[in-house]
């Protein structure tokens, strides 16, 4: 009795393994829905759940957050073919949004939820220009003023009496002071 149990018990668990990559697989082709993309204000939709009944293969619509039905929203024609449907939405202000896709024979392929952000701005590209040709001019007046031989020497003499003077002012000050 007992050898019949545990075969009992190891049956069942071969056949619920054997079951459970089948239920998985009927799982994942029972409905692929939709995918939501947004690039700056535009919204896509793309689904592979639709067939082509009388030409047309169905509606998606974008609502706002104030709308309620299918009815209220933006509504664009889905395009595509037997592989893939698609179809999108232009000039979209920043929000968050319901996009619900409608198949031709009337089940919904899905609803997915997706936020608008506000656009990058466009960023300022740099272009180079012409190098100096006589040195950065940095400031007013400065680096880029060429000064003759008279101004260099008396700015180097102005200098020179300059570190002369601090020398002795910091020598004369270390000395005591005589009565």
């Amino acid at each position: 009795m007992r050898n019949s149990s545990s075969v009992l018990r190891s049956g069942l668990t071969v056949a619920v393994t054997a079951a459970l990559p089948l239920a998985l697989a009927s799982a994942a082709v029972a409905g692929p829905g939709i995918s939501v993309n947004t690039t700056g204000s535009t919204v896509s939709v793309t689904t592979s759940s639709c067939t082509q009944i009388n030409g047309s293969w169905g509606t998606a619509s974008l609502l706002t957050s104030s709308q309620g039905s299918f009815a209220q929203g933006r509504q664009v024609t889905l395009s595509g073919t037997s592989t893939s449907q698609s179809a999108a939405w232009s000039s979209v202000t920043p929000g968050t949004y319901t996009v619900i896709v409608v198949c031709s024979d009337g089940t919904t392929a899905g609803t997915q939820s997706v936020v608008v952000s506000t656009a990058p701005s466009p960023s300022r590209s740099v272009t180079p220009s012409a190098s100096p040709s006589r040195g950065v001019m940095g400031g007013v007046g400065g680096s880029s003023t060429d000064y003759g031989t008279v101004t260099l020497v008396a700015g180097g003499t102005l200098v020179g009496s300059g570190l002369l003077a601090t020398a002795w002012y910091l020598r004369r000050r270390n000395k005591p002071h005589r009565l």
